[in-house]
């Protein structure tokens, strides 16, 4: 993710009120990571799976805490089946959008064909970032949804903030 994109996201956790996140580094969203774990207003726990951090995020949930699971969406098809689990225990996913329009790597084409279908299958709303500007707001309005639903929901970066 470019450096002010990756701003802009702490910048909109922090806005929402997130205290946790649940990160499973990503080349895309490895600039998000890293500010985490530098910024102490954050609680930034390394997960081994996607699944294990939906838990974890989750947990927090349900502990009064807001959280986000940080993913690249290879993981989202991991985490589909703690996702399909936790009905009523919303979860925020924010996603690098590997396999979209423009990536250029081979390996992230059926990532790209078969995320929206699975968030679909899933019953999750989502929301897809390609532009720096609409960052902070998208995130609002993300938590909001989950809030008022208590559904997960999920963010997919892509386009000009990671490309």
């Amino acid at each position: 993710m470019k450096p002010a994109c990756a701003e802009l996201v702490v910048e909109g956790l922090k806005q929402a009120g997130v205290e946790l996140t649940a990160v499973l580094p990503d080349s895309w969203l490895y600039e998000v990571y890293r500010l985490l774990t530098q910024d102490d207003d954050f609680r930034v726990v390394p997960v081994t799976n996607e699944g294990e951090g939906v838990a974890i995020c989750a947990g927090a949930w349900l502990g009064g805490r807001k959280a986000v699971m940080i993913m690249e969406n290879s993981g989202l098809r991991v985490a589909s089946e703690a996702l399909g689990r936790l009905q009523g225990i919303p979860v925020m996913l924010f996603m690098s959008y590997r396999g979209d329009l423009g990536d250029g790597n081979w390996w992230a084409v059926s990532m790209g064909k078969t995320t929206k279908p699975i968030l679909e299958a899933l019953s999750i709303p989502y929301a897809v970032v390609d532009k720096e500007e609409d960052i902070v707001k998208i995130i609002e309005r993300a938590y909001k949804t989950l809030s008022a639903s208590r559904s997960h929901v999920a963010i997919l970066f892509t386009g000009d903030t990671v490309l």
